[in-house]
């Protein structure tokens, strides 16, 4: 079988949810969604999975579908919050900005007093990425949002959460279209961990809007045939990852 690179993404996403443990799954975006599902069906069968709001589904659904799976819990907003601040919740989000700390911009590019262009707000993402693990996905890997210094921060990365002693912030990984990052450099900056087949470390740092700590680069995992076979018959056989990522 043929092996997609949105199928490669999906598996390094999957991945990022690894023996998370009895937690809330929260991915932004499709290829995220598709990975958290992948988990709980091989690596993190105690994963819990939300219908977008306030169920907990007992079955791993389609992506693009309606859910027609049991509900085994009802997640008011609030306990969200409850959740979010005991660390029980692990995010993959996206990223407008992310400079080499994973500081995350999705606010607004340019300056404070007349921005370029008005983006969704700060959201969630302060809370995020200071009381629980984080994780970014990134569709579009491009020095636009490889930035040597966001416009604004809004999730919070490793410099700034050393200054004020985030005990538990915990961002993890970066996984892009052409890479997966993570924050193993020197003094918690990012590191190039792998790339994906078909691309080379000097096609990542070309895309990338500052140095990379690179060392012992690997080729990022393929999916097993296990792992194809959910991918495209159970989670996602409407094809939707190609969409986000073109084959």
């Amino acid at each position: 079988m043929t092996i997609t690179r949105a199928e490669v993404c999906a598996v390094a996403c999957a991945d990022s949810f690894a023996d998370a443990g009895t937690i809330i799954a929260s991915p932004f975006g499709t290829i995220p969604s598709i990975g958290a599902r992948l988990a709980r069906l091989t690596s993190a069968p105690e994963l819990l999975l939300s219908d977008g709001e306030a169920m907990l589904i007992a079955e791993t659904t389609p992506l693009g579908e309606e859910s027609t799976a049991a509900v085994e819990g009802w997640l008011p907003y609030g306990k969200v919050l409850d959740l979010l601040a005991g660390g029980k919740r692990r995010v993959m989000m996206g990223a407008s900005q992310v400079d080499r700390f994973g500081n995350q911009n999705i606010s607004r590019i340019g300056d404070w007093a007349q921005p370029k262009v008005q983006l969704i707000g700060v959201r969630g993402a302060p809370g995020n990425s200071v009381n629980h693990t984080t994780n970014y996905w990134i569709p579009n890997h491009s020095t636009k949002i490889f930035v040597e210094s966001v416009d604004l921060v809004a999730g919070v990365g490793h410099d700034r959460a050393r200054q004020v002693g985030a005990k538990y912030h915990d961002v993890q990984v970066v996984v892009t279209d052409l890479a997966v990052l993570d924050f193993q450099g020197p003094d918690g900056s990012m590191r190039l961990r792998s790339v994906h087949p078909g691309v080379s470390v000097d096609e990542v740092r070309e895309k990338t809007g500052f140095e990379l700590a690179v060392d012992e680069v690997t080729e990022t995992r393929l999916p097993t045939d296990d792992e194809l076979t959910l991918i495209r018959d159970r989670i996602d056989p409407k094809g939707l990852r190609d969409k986000e990522v073109p084959a």
